[in-house]
């Protein structure tokens, strides 16, 4: 498991009156591709526990924390320290209103202090009343299309989630995938470059012998800067063979 999984813990994520079920299992599957293991409801329509919700998690639930039913957002939220709710509509509230990526801040400061933080979610049809945004200190508002800016609840939930876990990830953000092979050592790629050169000179491709010098330089920059592995600089041998037998 990786490290950050553990502080994902803190987090619980709260669906305030979801209408179906389908939604709710699609929810619980996108926040647990991202390490989230809590989650609340508030006055589901259909009730709890839900068979569709089941097959459309794809066993999120098994790998889950029980989920937890309240009755109102009041209730849902009594424990958490900080809470930020999702809304596109705004209410007239006068309260701090983020993107996904600048919440942020106040999430990792809560987190440092062990809070328990909620991440709220409204229902499918209308979202969160004014009455429940004010439980929350912040807004999270996610920037999309004016024109078109419909999300499905678990829609919504991937992207808040994955925003979160990623800001906690330290490992590699790009790498090579090398496969069953491994990046060449300098002495076999240097081997080549040599048998590589003195090909060119048979073939004669070293025409001015005062250009010979900056010409190598070049080439062994480029096939440098390519990173081969020890299994490209087989077949580059290979090629160089072939050549030579001409």
């Amino acid at each position: 498991m990786p490290w950050y999984v553990a502080m994902l813990d803190n987090f619980q994520v709260i669906l305030v009156r979801p209408q179906m079920g389908e939604n709710i299992g699609a929810s619980a599957r996108a926040m647990l591709n991202c390490g989230f293991r809590n989650l609340r409801l508030v006055a589901p329509r259909d009730g709890w526990p839900s068979d569709r919700a089941t097959v459309m998690s794809a066993g999120a639930f098994d790998e889950m924390t029980p989920v937890d039913v309240f009755e109102t957002v009041e209730a849902a939220v009594a424990d958490c320290h900080l809470v930020l709710a999702t809304t596109a509509r705004h209410h007239n509230l006068v309260k701090h209103v983020y993107t996904p990526e600048g919440a942020i801040a106040p999430i990792h400061q809560a987190l440092e202090g062990g809070q328990r933080i909620g991440l709220l979610f409204g229902s499918e049809r209308v979202g969160l009343y004014s009455e429940e945004l004010a439980f929350a200190q912040g807004l999270i508002t996610i920037p999309l299309n004016p024109q078109f800016s419909s999300l499905n609840l678990a829609q919504a939930v991937l992207i808040i989630t994955y925003q979160i876990a990623a800001s906690l990830h330290k490992g590699e953000k790009a790498f090579i995938h090398k496969g069953k092979t491994d990046i060449a050592t300098q002495g076999e790629f240097d081997n080549f470059f040599k048998r590589f050169e003195a090909a060119l000179d048979e073939a004669g491709f070293f025409t001015s012998p005062d250009m010979k010098p900056a010409t190598v330089k070049n080439l062994k920059a480029l096939l440098a800067r390519l990173a081969p592995t020890t299994q490209e600089l087989q077949t580059l041998h290979g090629v160089v063979t072939a050549f030579l037998r001409e």
